[in-house]
C-alpha cells in the first residue's frame, strides 16, 4: 500500500461540481477518495463511475443499517460500480454484516468495513440511545463482531486504534475519520486526531475532509497531510 493509497479525501461537498473541482486541483498526487451520503444523495452514482474510470479508489461511506437482504443488495451495487471500500453498520448485528461480506465476494477489491460508533458520540452521549457508556466497550463489542463476521476492517476514531489493533486479527483494516491538521476549529466530531497521532495509534487509512476542502490551498494541505504520514513510516 502507497503512502497516497492511505490519505482518503472526503468528498463531503454539495455538488459533483466542486468534488470534481477539488479532484482536479490535488491530481494524480490523491488516489483514493470517500463518496457519502451528501454527495451520492445530491448527484447519484454518476461520480462513482467516473472516479473509477479515471483509476481513483473510491470508498462508498453508505453506513449501511438494514435488513440483510437489502445490506447484501446494496453492497452488490457498491461491488458492481467499483467501490473499493463500502461502510456497514456493526450495530446491526452478525446477520447483516455476514450478509454483507458474502454479497462482497464476486468483488475481490471491495472491503466491508465495519462502523462501529460515530466520531460524534462521546460516553455521555450513549444512554440517549439506550446503550450504556463507554464508547470504548462498545467499540470493542462491535469491532469483535466485525471481526467474527469476516468483515476487512473497522471504522473508528483514532482515539480507539491502538486498542482496535492489539485486538483484531492482524492485517484487519482500521480507517479512522475526524482526522485533522494540527490547530483546526473543532467541529461535530467530539474524537478526532492528526494524521501522526493516528497512524502512530495504529490507523491503516486516513479519512481527511474539512482539512483539505476547506483550505485555502486544498493542493498544500494534501500534501502537508502525505509528508506526515511519510514521517511515520
Amino acid at each position: 500500500m502507497t503512502v497516497a493509497e492511505r490519505v482518503i479525501v472526503a468528498l463531503d461537498l454539495p455538488d459533483a461540481d466542486g468534488a470534481r473541482r477539488l479532484v482536479a486541483q490535488l491530481g494524480d498526487g490523491a488516489v483514493a477518495y470517500k463518496i457519502g451520503l451528501q454527495l451520492l444523495a445530491a448527484e447519484g452514482p454518476a461520480l462513482v463511475r467516473e472516479l473509477v474510470a479515471a483509476g481513483k479508489q473510491v470508498f462508498l461511506d453508505l453506513k449501511l443499517l438494514e435488513i440483510p437482504n437489502s445490506v447484501a443488495g446494496a453492497v452488490s451495487a457498491a461491488g458492481a460500480l467499483g467501490a473499493t471500500m463500502v461502510t456497514v453498520h456493526a450495530c446491526g448485528g452478525s446477520a447483516v454484516l455476514r450478509a454483507a461480506v458474502d454479497a462482497a465476494r464476486p468483488y475481490p477489491r471491495l472491503k466491508v468495513l465495519a462502523l462501529t460508533v460515530i466520531t460524534s458520540l462521546r460516553d455521555a452521549d450513549l444512554p440517549e440511545i439506550g446503550l450504556a457508556p463507554s464508547v470504548e466497550d462498545q467499540v470493542l463489542r462491535l469491532a469483535g463482531l466485525a471481526a467474527t463476521a469476516g468483515c476487512d476492517g473497522v471504522v473508528a476514531s483514532a482515539h480507539k486504534a491502538r486498542l482496535l489493533k492489539q485486538r483484531l486479527p492482524a492485517g484487519t483494516l482500521i480507517v479512522t475519520p475526524g482526522t485533522q491538521a494540527a490547530g483546526s476549529p473543532r467541529n461535530d466530531q467530539a474524537r478526532t486526531a492528526t494524521p501522526a497521532d493516528a497512524l502512530r495509534a495504529g490507523a491503516t487509512h486516513l479519512v481527511v475532509g474539512r482539512a483539505i476542502t476547506q483550505s485555502a490551498d486544498p493542493r498544500a494541505a494534501f500534501e502537508a497531510v502525505l509528508d506526515e504520514v511519510r514521517s511515520c513510516r
